[in-house]
């Protein structure tokens, strides 16, 4: 038995499980890259900021150029 010519206007077969499955997989590693860049802070990093955030803060609060607040009864 000889082999069938190959027809030119015939793709290729392909399994649309294992497309489907590697479709939803590139998905979820994109998703969990964004979610590394995201939340993907070490402890030190977010101890750093947020004391850069309360130093700037009583540095803006001694800066203040008004009197006393308006709810102290001076």
């Amino acid at each position: 038995m000889a082999a069938a010519p190959e027809n030119p206007w015939m793709g290729d077969v392909i399994n649309l499980n294992k497309v489907r499955k590697a479709r939803a997989r590139s998905e979820r590693e994109k998703e969990a890259g964004a979610n590394r860049i995201r939340f993907g802070r070490t402890k030190a990093e977010k101890t750093r900021d947020r004391q850069e955030r309360g130093r700037a803060d009583r540095d803006l609060d001694g800066s203040r150029l008004d009197g006393p607040k308006p709810d102290d009864p001076r």
